[in-house]
């Protein structure tokens, strides 16, 4: 039980924001109609494809291996109450599942709704051209409530930056700098190619248990039993 307790937050948390701005994506078909296996000649049926979408930015931020059996890939606003309720969660996840788990995140920020997001994925991602995206990336939403609602966040993000240890000059030229923007626009045009309409948004398949969360083939899930 306390091993899917994470996941039946999950489930709480998802219940809670339907109507807002989450969407679990069906990865089964390029229509939006629900996915159906395809009788072949032997008798045996053909699993839907998932989506695969255009390319978002490379190399992407992941955690977990590659190889891992289960692949979840989210497409996240740091401004979004949702998504800043699913980071510990997601946070947990990795812990649990380790190697059976790969997790890739991508920069989705919803303006002009969220007018701080685009310079927070910007401090995100400058963060990591010095290799510090996930400590900046957990500071951004363990502490989202500290600057949604503050008129200009870049001297906050700066402070974050210099509690990182980041050389500071660098910091403001990179995010400020046309890699950090085509980064953005990468993975928000990865997001939009696989119908992405808000956050958060998860492209995936994990089941634990019986319990399924998106759209599993039946060789792509991990287990924790």
């Amino acid at each position: 039980m306390k091993r899917l307790l994470p996941f039946i937050l999950i489930l709480l948390v998802l219940g809670a924001a339907l109507g807002s701005a989450w969407y679990m994506t069906r990865s089964a078909s390029n229509q939006n109609a629900p996915a159906t296996a395809t009788p072949v000649a032997n008798g045996q049926e053909q699993q839907p494809a998932p989506l695969t979408g255009v390319p978002g930015a490379e190399p992407a931020y992941t955690l977990g291996p590659s190889t891992a059996p289960a692949k979840l890939e989210e497409f996240g606003d740091y401004q979004c109450p949702p998504c800043g309720l699913f980071h510990p969660i997601l946070k947990q996840m990795h812990q649990e599942f380790g190697d059976k788990l790969y997790i890739t995140f991508r920069e989705f920020p919803l303006t002009p709704a969220h007018q701080h997001a685009l310079a927070a994925a910007s401090a995100a991602e400058a963060a990591g051209l010095q290799g510090k995206y996930w400590e900046m990336h957990d500071r951004l939403y363990e502490h989202q409530k500290d600057w949604s609602d503050q008129f200009d966040v870049r001297p906050i993000f700066e402070g974050y930056a210099t509690d990182l240890g980041l050389d500071m000059n660098k910091y403001k030229r990179d995010v400020a700098s046309e890699v950090v923007a085509q980064r953005i626009f990468l993975d928000g045009k990865r997001g939009h190619s696989l119908g992405v309409k808000g956050n958060l948004q998860i492209e995936g398949c994990l089941r634990v248990g019986d319990a399924t969360f998106g759209t599993c083939l039946p060789s792509a899930a991990a287990s924790s039993r």
